[in-house]
């Protein structure tokens, strides 16, 4: 599996939401609405979900953390480059 393109956007600079994600995996599936957050640790990646009842499930996510890992770094890299970029 490679994320062959990322796409970074709303990047806001006032909340704990930083900004949302999409992520194209081999050029065949497209991935929508990761959200960039500012946890307590940092910078983490929140995989698409759904509120049901009181809580939230992700509707879409890695299965390995592997795959995790390298879907984080991908796309928190791409979140600095436009950072970076913009300044």
């Amino acid at each position: 599996m490679k994320i062959t393109k990322v796409s970074i956007k709303n990047v806001r600079n006032s909340s704990n939401l930083k900004a949302f994600a999409s992520i194209t995996i081999d050029e065949e599936f497209m991935i929508h609405e990761l959200r960039i957050i500012e946890g307590k640790n940092g910078l983490f990646v929140a995989m698409p979900s759904k509120k049901v009842g009181e809580n939230y499930i992700d509707i879409a996510h890695p299965i390995t953390a592997e795959a995790r890992t390298m879907i984080t770094t991908t796309v928190l890299e791409a979140y600095h480059q436009q950072l970076e970029a913009a300044v």
